[in-house]
């Protein structure tokens, strides 16, 4: 009979935990909110349509993620209307 105890799975050969650290930290994509801070922070900021080109998300999910993700970041985010289209703007507060 086989002891109840001894149910551990096996080691899954792999990557070492050093290796993972080292592979991560070296070839880091930008995520999805960092292209939008950096296009938002940039001098002229950015128009939704710029916004939604970068991304891929829709009109309703750049707006959620100004008004939600990028505020928690610290950023204040402003906007104005120039020649017809709305640019948003970001800042870290003084």
């Amino acid at each position: 009979m086989t002891n109840p105890k001894s149910n551990k799975m096996p080691a899954k050969a792999g990557k070492t935990k050093a290796t993972k650290a080292k592979s991560a930290s070296e070839a880091r994509k930008p995520s999805r909110l960092d292209q939008l801070q950096k296009l938002i922070t940039r001098e002229g900021g950015a128009s939704i349509a710029e916004m939604i080109e970068a991304t891929g998300w829709q009109q309703h999910s750049v707006r959620g993620a100004m008004a939600g993700a990028l505020k928690k970041r610290g950023l204040a985010i402003t906007s104005e209307k120039v020649d017809g289209v709305r640019r948003y703007h970001a800042a870290m507060p003084a």
